[in-house]
């Protein structure tokens, strides 16, 4: 188990990223959001601000129409009732919806697309009291804290220099129409939110940077860690190794279960020993079907015998063979003459044998 206590000076790995992405840990700054949906919810009411206000108007006007008739019956309230949610509807869901895809899209050009329930499921350390207190005095709560202060602190620089700057136009309104005092304070607002929304801009972009560098920093791995994530994603060497030696003895069983099909076995006499098996009609030259040193080169002799398989020696043959042909390998051509010699041979012995 890797020692949390050590200090995690390497870079984090792919897999630790895609596991830490695949659980919502990834870096974003809501900032960036709130300052999208700022933005976007500004200018649509900019643009659209003059229709909403004449669709609210038509609404208000037949309102009073209907409310003019003394005679108020249940079809009448319906249909008032049914009036005021089209409208609503009609005004706000514009609304509503540019800022839904605005936000969106601000997500997807922070992380990209990700979809994940994890983030969501109920953790027991949540309702720890002895983390929550930790993180309520941690170094995350102290940048958030400071970057809250220093939002506050522009929007009230902001809007202080701004209303200041109007403030003489302001003293001239008390004589001014409705409508005059209505455009001023909508101009002013926008402006405020304008110069706000802009300034919030660089501290989003800010905050992103900060985001990105402290959640490569939560990333960061220990020595330790790197080794078991390699042995993890490598296998355990020992597990590896026992595999390994199954697989050989897997391979050395069925190499034993063909030496009975051998035509001959050829040894040097006592270090090795090559089982080659031929039969013109399954190809032109001998296959090598099992070879083996030592002690597996004397349990081929030993089924060699059980099964009547000539056992010939030719010690410059059969090293020249186990180092150059492989269990299933026909021959090459520069053994052909020599193998074909103790072919001959053997064949003789079985036409004795017959005869």
């Amino acid at each position: 188990m890797a020692d949390t206590s050590e200090e995690k000076t390497e870079a984090p790995s792919e897999k630790r990223r895609q596991d830490a992405r695949e659980k919502g840990n990834v870096a974003k700054s809501q900032e960036i959001n709130s300052v999208i949906v700022l933005l976007t919810g500004i200018l649509l009411l900019k643009v659209m601000g003059p229709w909403i206000l004449e669709e609210l108007g038509k609404c208000v006007v037949d309102f009073l129409t209907l409310c003019s008739d003394t005679t108020m019956n249940e079809t009448r309230f319906f249909k008032m009732t049914y009036m005021a949610l089209i409208t609503v509807a009609k005004v706000t869901l514009p609304l509503a919806g540019g800022i839904l895809v605005l936000g969106v899209i601000a997500n997807i050009a922070q992380i990209g697309f990700l979809l994940t329930f994890k983030p969501l499921m109920p953790k027991l350390e949540k309702i720890d009291p002895i983390k929550g207190f930790q993180r309520l005095f941690s170094m995350r709560s102290l940048v958030e804290t400071i970057k809250n202060i220093l939002k506050l602190s522009v929007i009230a620089i902001v809007a202080y220099v701004t209303l200041k700057k109007e403030f003489d136009t302001m003293l001239t309104l008390s004589d001014a129409s409705v409508g005059t005092i209505w455009f001023f304070t909508v101009g002013v607002a926008f402006e405020v939110i304008i110069k706000i929304a802009m300034v919030l801009v660089v501290l989003a972009v800010l905050d992103l940077a900060y985001q990105r560098y402290d959640n490569e920093k939560k990333l960061k791995m220990s020595k330790q860690e790197v080794k078991e994530e390699h042995k993890s994603m490598e296998g355990d060497p020992q597990i590896k190794a026992r595999i390994k030696s199954l697989q050989r003895e897997m391979a050395r069983r069925r190499m034993m279960e063909e030496v009975p099909k051998a035509t001959v076995v050829v040894t040097n006499p006592t270090h090795l020993a090559i089982a080659l098996r031929y039969e013109p009609s399954e190809g032109d030259a001998p296959v090598v079907i099992a070879k083996g040193k030592l002690v597996i080169a004397q349990r081929i002799k030993e089924l060699a015998y059980k099964h009547n398989i000539p056992v010939i020696e030719d010690k410059p043959l059969a090293r020249a063979m186990y180092d150059k042909v492989e269990i299933g390998m026909p021959i090459p051509v520069e053994f052909f003459t020599a193998v074909a010699e103790i072919l001959a041979y053997v064949f003789k012995l079985k036409n004795r044998k017959m005869a």
